[in-house]
């Protein structure tokens, strides 16, 4: 599973959100997620990817900014 994977069954499973509108320019706030909900989905990639999130990793506004940030510190942890 790759990082747009999870955050799409993530918010379908969460808040119904369907599968073609978490498109990487879609605003993560107008898709329902608010500041618990975006803690929930970090801990899930740090769960399902075994990463370490640093606590001042500035939060993403987008769905393409969050896959970004996540496939850098998936990279990371490979390297």
């Amino acid at each position: 599973m790759d990082s747009i994977a999870l955050i799409r069954d993530f918010l379908k499973d969460r808040l119904g959100v369907e599968a073609e509108k978490i498109v990487p320019e879609a605003a993560l706030a107008d898709l329902g997620v608010d500041s618990l909900m975006m803690l929930e989905l970090m801990f899930e990639f740090e769960d399902h990817f075994g990463i370490k999130l640093s606590p001042d990793l500035k939060p993403p506004r987008t769905v393409g900014e969050m896959v970004s940030q996540m496939d850098q510190l998936i990279s990371e942890k490979k390297d």
